[in-house]
């Protein structure tokens, strides 16, 4: 395999000036572990850090020995050396709602939350997730609580989504139908739904036959009681996002040595480095490797065939066939690494040995950042 550059993950966890790492990967290759062991390796270098799951699974929580986590950062550990850990995982819902009532009056607040099209969208509306991811990193960053920020992104492409939070908060607020909606309320009082009625009659007739006048009416106090907020949102989204661009990020990739794994790992470093966003390098899970590896596949496989025409020395031969899959497995992994390091050969990599257990305790993670610390 060509020799990429290697990844000092301690170097990262280390430097003061690095506030945020985000690890973002496809599904399954541990990154939630890969997460959580750099929390902890953090805390016990030191730091005072939280880590934040985007991802609706418990596997942040099972990684750490819990049964559950929720909105509110929750201390892990505290180390010998002054660290902690916190750990949390978003709770869009609830996010959303304490937006609402830290950025509008007490009464609006109650119109708002109470208000039926508010409830859908905050717990379904395409694209919440990500907003109220970027709102909560931006408040973790805000309260100054952490000088080190972990956020372990949803799984595959949408890991990334929350890049686009801005922006696509803007073509909501400035779309044509919600523009529509908003005119009336706008305007003020009765005058207003002539006005409106006047202007977009048709449009107004159609909708009200459509849904109803009380779907209509919900639909427009929701529209305009939730404008002010949501502009106050867009402008926080765009300051987390250039917070994401600025020197005190680090993004790390994370993979598994596998065909479809490394390919969307070539996808995040180049999405990433179209945003302008700080890559700091790849980490490979569940590397498999064999203590004698000088002992060849083909030397290993010949050697059983040769015991077995024999008849001789039947454990020694199954012990000799294990090695040789083994020896196969490293070969096709140390293939599907090249191609990436090929592509991307600026990238620094850690690789990680596989486990023989998945990880669901602190000594799994302090092992796992052992591991990343030494690739």
């Amino acid at each position: 395999m060509r020799k990429p550059a290697t990844l000092d993950i301690d170097a990262i966890l280390d430097d003061s000036g690095t506030r945020i790492i985000v690890c973002c990967g496809s599904g399954g290759v541990g990154k939630t572990t890969t997460a959580a062991a750099l929390g902890l390796r953090a805390a016990e270098r030191g730091r005072c850090a939280v880590v934040l799951t985007v991802d609706p699974a418990r596997r942040l929580a099972q990684a750490m020995g819990l049964s559950e986590l929720d909105n509110t950062p929750r201390r892990i550990v505290e180390c010998e050396s002054g660290g902690q850990l916190f750990a949390m995982m978003l709770d869009m819902k609830r996010t959303f709602d304490e937006i609402i009532e830290a950025h509008a009056d007490p009464e609006r607040a109650r119109q708002i939350l109470s208000n039926p099209f508010y409830q859908s969208l905050s717990s379904s509306f395409a694209g919440t997730q990500e907003y109220m991811a970027m709102e909560k990193l931006g408040q973790l960053r805000r309260s100054d609580e952490w000088d080190l920020i972990i956020v372990d992104t949803p799984p595959s492409r949408s890991a990334l989504d929350f890049l686009d939070a801005p922006e696509r908060l803007g073509r909501f607020l400035d779309g044509r139908f919600i523009r529509l909606l908003t005119a009336p309320a706008k305007a003020g009082g009765r005058s207003a739904f002539r006005i409106f009625n006047a202007g977009f009659g048709f449009v107004a007739g159609a909708l009200t036959k459509l849904l109803g006048a009380q779907v209509i009416k919900d639909l427009q106090t929701f529209v305009s009681a939730l404008d002010a907020v949501f502009g106050g949102f867009r402008q926080r989204a765009e300051l987390t996002y250039k917070l994401l661009q600025a020197p005190g990020t680090a993004f790390l990739v994370v993979a598994a040595p596998e065909r479809d794994a490394m390919r969307e790992a070539s996808y995040f470093v180049e999405r990433l480095a179209e945003e302008r966003m700080p890559l700091a390098g790849l980490v490979v899970n569940r590397v498999h490797e064999s203590p004698a590896a000088t002992l060849s596949g083909v030397r290993s496989a010949a050697a059983a065939e040769d015991l077995q025409s024999r008849g001789e020395h039947e454990l020694t031969a199954a012990v000799l066939r294990l090695h040789t899959g083994r020896m196969q497995l490293a070969a096709r992994e140390h293939r599907e690494q090249d191609r990436f390091v090929t592509a991307h050969p600026t990238v620094p990599v850690a690789q990680v040995a596989a486990m023989s257990e998945d990880v669901h305790d602190l000594a799994g993670l302090r092992r796992i950042g052992e591991l990343m610390a030494k690739a």
